[in-house]
């Protein structure tokens, strides 16, 4: 141990003052970039324990993580707390049994401690307080939603309703991170609605922290009665007919190749149309009646003398000399009756026309010039039947058949045009390429620190290797003696006085007899 102490304190009596100050800084900085890691490499790797936290829970949970020593980071403006990687699940487990966290409001914790005594009006009002804080705590998971808070207003209940249009609603504050999208906005209210009893999701009430109403254009309306509901309904069938031809017309063209759009004219009226039709032609016997009446009288009529004698009765016993003179009428009748009834084809057929029928579609199409063969060259224009064969493809698309007479130019309007070259938006850019530095920033301080002790490192290698001991001839390790300075003849290398040099200085000697050896000789 003793020599390399020599050796290096010879080394460095031998440096300049630029190189050892040179030697120093290095060592200084790779001193300070290893103690840097063994700090870094000491610190524990730390994971999310949770994530947008209230106030009220964040609080809560630093405070058990302090009683258990446990060590945290607590970022994102107080609602993120990170932890150790390795007791992420332990901690997790642990604040669970303990409740944590709450969330926002109550949820059906409320009903595990029991509570006798309490009224129905008491129960009913618990019940919905936990409703109402297990919905925030699901809508406030929702991507983009910072914090929610729902409030359901259900009808009294009562024996006796007075009122029986009363139904519940809903209102959900939320608290959103940018913009919220239509479909978030939309799924909010059928959760709230499906979560409530005889609660329909147009009575849910949507607000955003700045005041604006989400959930105002979203109100279903089978009649299309307003403005807004047969908009975007049109809005819809359009978009529909869009997708659907240039989804067609992109893989034929091209991506970006082809424009359209659709119009289409929404009937908007309701009907209903009762119609009774008889038909003549197809009459049936239904019942039919046969009578048949048959009346015979015979009558008398007596003749005689007219006045008293032909009145006055005969004596007894006389014989009636006038019977004979007597006439006899005799009268039939014979009747018959039919009564036949006959059942007309009747039909009946009640139509009843809701909104939203689609009366008329039109088309506007524009597509890219064809791209030139070769470069220099100009684009070869489409013939007239190519431009018709793909009108009539969008025709099909559509469903549409021209009435007798019409040209298939009123319906589809196909033109193609050069396109103009798309220009990128210069914020855009730059705001996509910052984002692109900072993913490679924050990729690169990951191993930064390993690459500035790996350079280090290597640097500190380079300079020792440069600052290697100059090598010194065996003639100028023998000491100069009084016969010979004055002789001036070379001194003879004795094994006494190599004894004595390597005593003296042994780095210098061992340096000069491996640089020796190592040389050729001829």
């Amino acid at each position: 141990m003793k020599p390399f102490a020599q050796s290096l304190l010879a080394l460095w009596r031998e440096l300049g003052l630029n190189q050892r100050v040179s030697l120093v800084v290095a060592a200084l900085v790779v001193a300070g970039v290893v103690a840097g890691l063994v700090v870094w490499s000491r610190q524990p790797d730390y994971q999310l324990l949770y994530g947008r936290l209230a106030e009220k829970d964040a609080a809560a949970i630093v405070s058990a993580l302090q009683a258990q020593g446990v060590p945290h980071k607590v970022m994102g403006g107080g609602g993120t707390i990170y932890v150790p990687a390795d007791q992420v699940h332990r901690l997790r487990m642990e604040l669970a049994g303990k409740g944590l966290p709450g969330g926002e409001g109550v949820g059906f914790e409320i009903f595990d401690k029991g509570q006798f005594g309490l009224s129905d009006f008491v129960q009913r009002t618990n019940y919905n307080r936990a409703i109402q804080g297990e919905l925030a705590r699901t809508i406030a998971q929702l991507d983009g939603v910072a914090s929610a808070r729902v409030m359901i207003v259900q009808p009294e209940n009562r024996l006796l309703l007075t009122d029986q249009g009363i139904k519940p609603t809903a209102s959900v504050f939320i608290e959103v991170n940018g913009r919220l999208e239509t479909e978030a906005v939309n799924s909010i209210r059928h959760l709230v609605a499906n979560s409530v009893q005889g609660l329909s999701p147009d009575e849910v009430a949507v607000v955003d922290q700045r005041g604006r109403v989400l959930s105002a254009n979203l109100k279903e309306d089978p009649l299309l009665g307003s403005a807004s509901s047969l908009i975007r309904y049109r809005q819809q069938v359009e978009d529909y007919f869009v997708a659907k031809i240039e989804g067609m017309l992109t893989p034929v063209l091209g991506p970006g190749q082809a424009v359209v759009r659709v119009s289409a004219e929404i009937d908007n009226e309701s009907a209903t149309l009762v119609e009774e039709r008889f038909d003549p032609e197809s009459a049936v016997i239904r019942s039919q009646t046969n009578t048949e009446d048959t009346t015979s009288s015979t009558e008398s009529k007596r003749g005689g003398t007219v006045g008293v004698t032909g009145n006055t009765p005969p004596a007894p016993g006389a014989a009636d000399a006038t019977a004979e003179e007597r006439p006899s009428v005799t009268n039939a009748q014979n009747r018959k009756n039919q009564t036949v009834s006959y059942e007309i084809n009747r039909s009946t057929s009640n139509v009843k026309r809701n909104p939203g029928g689609i009366k008329s579609l039109t088309a506007a199409v524009f597509i890219a010039s064809r791209p030139p063969a070769a470069e220099g060259q100009p684009s070869t224009a489409r013939t007239p039947a190519e431009l018709d064969a793909l009108r009539r493809t969008v025709l099909n698309a559509l469903g549409l058949k021209p009435a007798a007479g019409q040209n298939i130019e009123e319906l589809v309007t196909l033109q193609e045009t050069p396109f103009q070259p798309v220009v990128v938006d210069e914020s855009v850019a730059k705001a996509a390429t910052e984002t692109r530095i900072q993913g490679w920033v924050s990729a690169a301080a990951r191993y930064l620190s390993t690459a500035i002790a790996i350079g280090a490192l290597f640097l500190f290698y380079k300079m020792l290797r440069g600052q290697r001991v100059e090598p010194v001839p065996v003639e100028l390790l023998t000491p100069v003696t009084a016969g010979s300075a004055r002789n001036n003849g070379p001194a003879v290398l004795t094994p006494e006085l190599l004894n004595e040099l390597i005593r003296q200085k042994p780095a210098n000697v061992g340096t000069a007899l491996r640089d020796w050896v190592g040389t050729k000789r001829n």
